[in-house]
């Protein structure tokens, strides 16, 4: 569904006619003004381009998983190097006209034999086995009989090839089979040790310092006093940069005190490559992280036309990457998948995700608002194969159950009409899509 400008409110129109919020993809607008509201994507560009790889490091394939290979890896040998059996059976010639085989001694799994299987004769084997010089073709066990050191098959018909797993099947010498920048999951692991790497090269993880600030906040287990609440952010981004790869290395709250945050930066910003806050970032007198980075930080930008999560600030120190995120929960964790956790894969090695985004048909009526705005929805794959989605409910920047169920956020474009069930939007799945 594209954005159709007659249908906005005339202050948003303007808004998209002066910056061109609607552009094409891959053009720029240059930043001359911290505080003028961008784009989602232009903003993300902002982030990627001041993300640089920290290097890499060699590790145990023990400790490889989830990490962001730093090297393609080739196959080095044709797997299986042998001819392997499926099954385990016997080891036969397909056309032998004999009634009965004599079974040969032997077939124990690993061993290779080395008389070949010649007409009239059967050898015992086992799966992943080499199949033996002569057979061409591998009878399940359950479609044999035996007895007295003899078998009899009983399918109708035996072909050459059965049951066999021919030399280089499954990978040959010299194929690419992973690229560099892929995240390492259980199977590339077992790929990687199957073709004899104790070890593997991997993107640096990046250190995160995690900070949520405000006097109102208290610890998940004190009881909340008059106009206090309980501090759940710093619980949540941790967790979510930890995901990412990234080690966390600090973990506090800070009070609205711009000595106690001063400091508080000054050791994340040498013990970090990220730091991450959550509040003290919009336009009030308390707003203490928003000055205080004017003050140590070059500042990128303040302001994403986005809903939820407009008062965003990134600011860079050097090579370090610093995200001011907003203190309401849901706007807190938006920002954070959509700015801080491409950041945080690129600094390994990962390419930059450009969030693809899916075609879906919302099965409800969806209210949009002044912003583009990223609710929280449940995608699900139809037997077609087409996608559906239904919103999470209320979508308050402060609901954090907005997020349970969810597996992508449904991306609604400003407008002062309804959208009705059965319209098609895009969606950014962040978990795969759900059956029906």
């Amino acid at each position: 569904m594209g954005l159709h400008y007659a249908k906005l409110p005339r202050r948003i129109y303007e808004y998209h006619i002066r910056y061109n919020v609607n552009r094409p993809k891959g053009t720029s607008i240059p930043v001359t003004d911290i505080d003028r509201m961008l784009h989602p994507d232009e903003a993300r560009q902002i982030v990627i381009s001041h993300s640089r790889p920290l290097g890499r490091e060699r590790v145990p394939l023990e400790q490889a998983g989830g990490r962001i290979l730093a090297e393609p890896l080739v196959a080095t040998q044709s797997l299986p190097p042998f001819r392997a059996s499926t099954m385990d059976g016997f080891a036969v010639v397909h056309d032998d006209p004999a009634d009965e085989l004599v079974i040969l001694p032997g077939g124990l799994a690993g061993a290779v034999r080395e008389d070949p299987i010649t007409a009239g004769h059967a050898a015992r084997i086992m799966t992943g086995a080499p199949v033996p010089e002569g057979a061409d073709a591998v009878v399940p066990v359950e479609n044999t009989v035996e007895s007295a050191g003899r078998v009899q098959i009983t399918q109708p018909r035996v072909r050459s090839g059965d049951n066999i797993r021919p030399v280089g099947s499954d990978m040959m010498e010299g194929d690419r089979l992973l690229d560099a920048g892929v995240r390492l999951s259980a199977p590339d692991l077992g790929l990687l040790a199957s073709l004899g790497h104790a070890t593997v090269e991997v993107g640096r993880r990046p250190t995160v310092a995690v900070f949520s600030t405000g006097d109102e906040l208290v610890p998940p287990d004190a009881e909340p006093g008059p106009g206090q609440i309980r501090d759940s952010n710093r619980f949540s981004l941790a967790h979510a940069a930890q995901l990412t790869g990234a080690r966390v290395v600090i973990n506090r709250h800070i009070p609205d005190d711009i000595d106690q945050l001063r400091e508080a930066f000054t050791g994340a910003l040498e013990a970090a490559d990220v730091v991450v806050t959550s509040g003290g970032v919009s336009m009030g007198d308390r707003d203490l992280v928003k000055a205080l980075l004017g003050e140590v930080a070059e500042v990128h930008f303040r302001r994403v036309f986005m809903k939820p999560g407009k008062p965003l600030n990134f600011a860079t120190v050097g090579d370090k990457l610093i995200f001011g995120l907003p203190g309401n929960p849901v706007s807190c964790l938006v920002s954070f998948h959509m700015f801080a956790a491409p950041a945080l894969g690129v600094l390994q090695g990962a390419p930059p995700d450009e969030y693809a985004r899916v075609p879906v048909r919302v099965e409800q009526p969806i209210q949009p608002s002044d912003r583009i705005e990223y609710q929280r929805a449940r995608i699900v794959a139809e037997q077609d194969g087409s996608l559906t989605a239904t919103t999470t409910g209320s979508q308050q920047s402060a609901r954090l159950q907005s997020f349970i169920g969810a597996n992508g956020f449904l991306v609604v474009p400003p407008s002062e009409e309804e959208i009705p069930a059965g319209s098609v939007l895009e969606a950014i799945p962040f978990a795969p899509p759900a059956s029906r």
